[in-house]
């Protein structure tokens, strides 16, 4: 895969509405709370967080916590900037796959948010995160989960003889590239993100190389409930099939 801009620079108002200053409902819900509980920060505790958006992790943690976020589209963080309350948390523009333009190598963790999957070298945005963290610091990655959430290549359908809604996965092991037009409605108008997928063990490979020991995986599905009836058949998938994958590292 040739290298090109993934920035989210252009849809960064679309964005930045979209998530809102607490996070979408996942945020709220799943994410913020789980990411939080893992990352068990400290009042001495120093967090990287690689590919930050506009800020939704920072504004969840105590603001005593030592807080550096870095992300590549500037409108994103000019709105983390105005949104920040805290002396101790410091918002940059930077491409986390590339060299950081921070010194600091004593963070004590890092965090990858629901932005690995956008990202066309994640490799080396996780070999960022163990060039800045201390020995036996931790790292937290969430992912939409890449065995069951795969753009285009990934759809629910329902066996009608069973009553059962199901998964079907078409392409799961081969790398893909796979544009996203946030705006379907305004067709070639739209503006594009790109997604990038790559099976799990390519994840495992990458920490382990970066000098990464996967300490636990979690894997959170959805907590909302249908209504009607198809609701019995809609909750049990759910239950089934997770939307995210949260791995918890920590550096050798």
């Amino acid at each position: 895969m040739s290298h090109f801009s993934t920035s989210w620079q252009p849809v960064s108002r679309w964005y930045d509405q979209a998530v809102g200053s607490q996070g979408h409902y996942y945020h709220q819900h799943l994410i913020l709370p789980g990411v939080t509980r893992l990352l068990e920060l400290r009042s001495d505790s120093k967090l990287l967080d690689l590919a930050c958006g506009q800020g939704v992790l920072a504004r969840a943690l105590d603001q005593s916590v030592s807080y550096v976020g870095i992300d590549m589209a500037k409108g994103l963080i000019t709105t983390a900037q105005q949104q920040n309350s805290s002396e101790r948390h410091q918002f940059l523009v930077g491409d986390v796959s590339k060299s950081l333009t921070i010194k600091e190598q004593n963070f004590t963790h890092a965090a990858i948010i629901l932005a690995l999957q956008n990202i066309e070298h994640p490799e080396r945005v996780i070999h960022n995160a163990a060039e800045h963290l201390i020995s036996q610091g931790k790292l937290v990655v969430v992912l939409n989960h890449p065995c069951f959430r795969i753009p285009r290549q990934s759809s629910w359908e329902i066996d009608e003889k069973n009553k059962l809604q199901y998964r079907r996965i078409n392409r799961y092991l081969s790398p893909l590239k796979i544009p996203i037009t946030t705006h379907p409605g305004q067709g070639q108008r739209s503006e594009v993100t790109w997604s990038f997928h790559w099976p799990l063990a390519a994840l495992s490979v990458w920490l382990n190389q970066a000098g990464f020991m996967i300490e636990k995986i979690e894997e959170w599905g959805s907590d909302k409930k249908s209504e009607g009836k198809a609701a019995k058949m809609e909750d049990r998938s759910r239950s089934e099939f997770p939307l995210f994958l949260t791995v918890l590292a920590r550096k050798n």
